[in-house]
């Protein structure tokens, strides 16, 4: 947890949320079993207060005014400028100060509220904080959340109607899988059956719904059931958007240790992306943009809307599959490094080439890239 006196900045958000103001409504997770996950492990659940979370936008309402007061636009701001205002800041609130200057900066488009399930407080306290948040920023384009299934089944249509016309407009979900079988052993909380029912009243109410999926997350043994399984929930669901979250462990995941003793058979890249092949074929019957906006995910490029970029996602991924292992090979390493983003670049001899040279000097072959990849993607977690 960031303290800025005051003003609360949680842990983690989404890439897309990456310019947004982000605001603290409860700290870590209430939950907080899901086995592949190690954010919260160590943090005890609290609701935040909504007299604390109002106080925290006034706070830095109070800054961004300062700010605006001196400055139309970003671009107009000298470091001397930026400099001789922060002089005149409480010194406790420099923090806050900073984190008005970065929105400011990124042009105060968007908020997203923190930490793992915002919904969790009940509509009635939520509505009064997004009132709050719209009428001290009244320009402000998209407000979003993180919630569970669990959470929106339990507000109800008419709790989640509240939210909306209060104007949160995109909630965040974690689907992960729709595969019960996968659910059940990652301690998910929640179930197929669930997850389609709370998509559908987030959509039936009017929110921009997010899922993320999670590739990988059945092991070997249950790729093919995960892949299909989650395909068929969200062409029951029909998500705005289908954000790809590949599985990765640290050793702070509980799965992990699972992993460790034999009982989960962790999925490489190479079986990734044939159960993409898999997931991706089997969606049908629906408008949803596919999301490729992590670090973790192999294909940065990986993104398109259903059904017109279908046979475009699939052509990155059977490209992939077609080229040799040690192309695969240095391609993996490459986008793990961050030298590539897509197919596009193993047709770049220089970033080629520096690849080529990685592989050479640190002895990285076929039989040692999955443990070279994992140690990689371990830093991005």
């Amino acid at each position: 947890m960031n303290k800025l006196r005051g003003f609360e900045v949680g842990p983690i958000r989404p890439p897309s949320e990456a310019k947004s103001l982000l605001v603290r409504v409860t700290r870590n997770c209430q939950w907080n079993r899901c086995t592949f996950c190690p954010v919260y492990k160590d943090k005890e659940f609290s609701v935040r207060s909504v007299d604390e979370v109002i106080s925290d936008i006034d706070l830095l309402c109070k800054h961004l005014s300062s700010i605006r007061a001196s400055f139309k636009f970003p671009h107009e701001m000298s470091a001397d400028q930026i400099r001789a205002l922060s002089q005149k800041v409480d010194p406790m609130e420099l923090p806050t100060f900073d984190y008005a200057f970065k929105w400011f900066y990124y042009g105060m488009h968007s908020v997203f509220l923190q930490d793992a399930d915002s919904l969790v407080i009940g509509s009635e306290n939520l509505a009064r904080i997004l009132r709050h948040l719209r009428d001290t920023f009244p320009w402000i384009e998209r407000v979003t959340s993180y919630s569970r299934s669990s959470t929106i089944l339990k507000i109800g249509k008419e709790g989640l109607r509240e939210i909306r016309n209060a104007s949160l407009d995109r909630i965040h979900v974690g689907l992960e899988s729709g595969s019960d079988t996968v659910l059940r052993f990652v301690k998910k909380g929640a179930t197929k059956e669930m997850h389609i029912r709370a998509g559908r009243m987030a959509k039936d109410v009017g929110f921009e719904l997010s899922e993320y999926v999670m590739p990988g997350l059945g092991g070997k043994k249950l790729t093919v059931e995960h892949a299909e399984e989650t395909a068929d929930a969200l062409n029951q669901i029909n998500p705005d958007f289908i954000r790809l979250r590949p599985l990765a462990l640290t050793s702070r995941a509980p799965l992990f240790l699972e992993s460790e003793k034999g009982h989960f058979q962790k999925c490489n890249d190479i079986e990734i992306v044939q159960e993409l092949l898999l997931l991706i074929g089997n969606l049908e019957g629906i408008s949803s943009m596919i999301v490729s906006d992590h670090i973790l995910n192999l294909f940065a490029d990986l993104e398109g809307r259903l059904p017109q970029d279908k046979e475009k996602l699939l052509s990155i991924l059977h490209s992939f599959m077609s080229m040799d292992s040690e192309s695969q090979l240095l391609f993996r390493l490459g986008r793990r490094l961050g030298l590539f983003e897509g197919m596009g670049d193993m047709n770049n001899t220089k970033k080629l080439d520096r690849a080529r040279n990685i592989v050479t000097t640190k002895g990285i072959t076929t039989q040692n890239i999955d443990t070279v990849i994992d140690k990689l993607m371990e830093r991005f977690i």
